[in-house]
């Protein structure tokens, strides 16, 4: 397995408080469960230095390294006798909260609520320890309303919320064509609508928006209910790759529980080549998980499409979240943050190393830099 070799498969949600609005991720909600989920341990496994450790995530597709390694059992093979706890989440400040709290020990999340918590903490409650996926968002738009990306002015077009990872990337977007929408109102050339996700795919069949830039599986969903992929945001990043998903941990547990962390790496560097070597059954795992977690599975015709657009890798493309971070700032809705030391990828290249595997990058935000 490499950490850069694509895998197929479906970013986060994130709000901001007293700092300037922040780019998030995308969610489904501002929910959090405490499902108390425990894995599995066998008999007479030997503990590493914690009895615990307790894992954060959403029931969603682009954390799918956590759901099909916890729903494979591959996370807890790795840390022995230490115990996983899971927790689920449908908004990126739920689990900031969760690890400030001490609720959560390690989490997915995506990197624009990870960027926040770090600056609002002033660099003090978490690290970025490695990568999960890349891509999974698209502009989709009504065929009959817009036939080209010229045709969006003075259209209306969703985003999942305002300052979300995608509202930003949109409105950058809409500036390097030259055209004006104000960043807070969303007024402008083209009309920006911040819409929840949960309700976007019914906005549409309703008619009251004419497109959406989101993340999968919502950009599937459209799709499913009759619009078209205009643009894939791949396509405008380097290697046509971009961080939609990291893995964090509160720096204390780091501190007190390396070997913990490392485990956890091991398992999810070891998840995402179980999942490269069987993409059906992992598929499928991730799905039989999102089932258990919401009681709703997804259909094939949403599923399938939003599988083949999210790259698993263990590198957390340091770089574009430098970037994204850099596209709020222009947007206006984010003061300029200082991410030194908003990255840890020590025990990643540890483990990467002992895989044969190329180390991941910092750009620069790493600790000591």
């Amino acid at each position: 397995m490499s950490a850069a070799r694509p895998l197929t498969f479906l970013r986060a949600l994130a709000a901001t408080a007293t700092l300037p609005l922040l780019l998030t991720a995308c969610g489904y909600g501002s929910e959090s469960t405490d499902d108390g989920k425990q894995s599995e341990v066998a008999a007479n496994a030997e503990k590493l230095s914690a009895d615990e450790v307790k894992i954060g995530y959403f029931p969603n597709l682009t954390h799918g390294t956590a759901l099909v390694g916890v729903q494979e059992g591959l996370l807890q093979k790795e840390l022995g006798g230490t115990r996983i706890k899971t927790a689920t989440f449908n908004a990126g400040p739920s689990e900031i909260e969760a690890l400030n709290a001490g609720s959560i020990d390690i989490g997915w999340i995506g990197p624009s609520p990870a960027i926040n918590g770090y600056t609002k903490s002033n660099g003090k409650n978490l690290r970025i320890i490695g990568g999960s996926a890349s891509g999974g968002v698209k502009l989709v738009v009504n065929p009959d309303r817009i036939k080209s990306e010229d045709d969006l002015k003075g259209k209306k077009i969703a985003t999942p919320q305002h300052g979300n990872t995608q509202d930003v990337a949109f409105l950058n977007w809409i500036a390097e064509k030259g055209w004006k929408v104000d960043p807070q109102s969303g007024k402008g050339d083209v009309s920006v609508v911040r819409s929840d996700n949960k309700v976007t795919p019914d906005a549409y069949k309703a008619g009251s928006i004419d497109g959406a830039w989101v993340p999968e599986p919502t950009a599937s969903k459209l799709v499913a209910d009759g619009a078209k992929v205009l643009l894939d945001e791949s396509d405008l990043w380097p290697e046509k790759k971009f961080v939609i998903t990291n893995i964090i941990v509160s720096q204390k547990f780091l501190k007190e529980h390396p070997d913990v962390v490392e485990a956890v790496l091991r398992g999810s560097v070891r998840t995402n080549e179980w999942i490269a070597a069987n993409p059906e059954k992992a598929k499928a795992s991730a799905n039989k998980a999102l089932e258990e977690l919401t009681g709703k599975a997804l259909p094939a015709k949403v599923l399938d499409p939003a599988w083949k657009s999210i790259t698993f890798l263990d590198d957390p493309l340091a770089a574009t979240l430098r970037t994204e971070a850099a596209h709020a700032v222009k947007a206006g809705l984010l003061e300029k943050p200082d991410l030194k030391g908003i990255y840890d990828l020590t025990l990643l290249n540890k483990v990467l190393k002992a895989e044969n595997e190329p180390e991941a990058d910092d750009a620069g935000l790493g600790v000591g830099r």
